[in-house]
């Protein structure tokens, strides 16, 4: 760690073990990924609040490269058991290491990232009705199938809706399927 670790106690005297906790917990998140720059850990004592009752509340903040952060706040409200502040300090270190499991995951980019769907526009409708073609934002012109339109919107396509598509090979070239109308103003009525 870059700066030395800031614990915070409100509310009660620090006691021996309990720090001896807290510096195990931070040197297994070190363990985790030792590129961690800060981390500033609160604790406080169970107030008499109405809404809260008896719960402590750790707060656990990690700074990472690249300006990416962990936050942890654990006070689950219908939770006693955080009345135990072992149990506490524990839950709220354990979705640290969690979140932080993730966002190194996100830092390597294990994390498979979702890309939408491609969107085209429709350039020709067969007279017949059966077929129709879709012209892809790189000037590609793909066919697709009446039965690929979703919800039996093809009767209502024209020239220049808006679709989302998937791709796929086809018997005679790439075509589209799950063929999906975008926007309320693209349908005719």
């Amino acid at each position: 760690m870059q700066t030395p670790p800031e614990i915070e106690f409100q509310g009660f005297d620090v006691s021996p073990p309990v720090e001896e906790a807290v510096a195990a917990h931070i040197a297994q998140l070190e363990q985790r990924f030792g590129r961690i720059t800060a981390c500033r850990v609160v604790m406080k004592a169970p107030g008499q609040h109405h809404r809260k009752g008896g719960l402590y509340e750790i707060h656990i903040r990690l700074a990472l490269p690249d300006g990416r952060e962990v936050n942890v706040g654990r006070t689950p409200p219908a939770d006693e058991r955080h009345a135990d502040l072992n149990f506490a300090l524990n839950d709220a270190f354990k979705h640290a290491r969690r979140q932080l499991q993730d966002q190194v995951q996100r830092m390597q980019g294990h994390v498979k990232r979702h890309e939408g769907l491609p969107i085209g526009t429709i350039v020709r409708i067969d007279p017949s009705g059966e077929f129709g073609f879709i012209e892809t934002g790189d000037g590609q012109e793909i066919y697709f199938h009446r039965n690929s339109v979703l919800n039996g919107g093809f009767a209502r396509l024209r020239v220049g809706s808006q679709v989302t598509f998937a791709e796929e090979a086809g018997e005679k070239g790439t075509q589209a399927t799950t063929v999906k109308v975008t926007g309320k103003h693209t349908l005719r009525t």
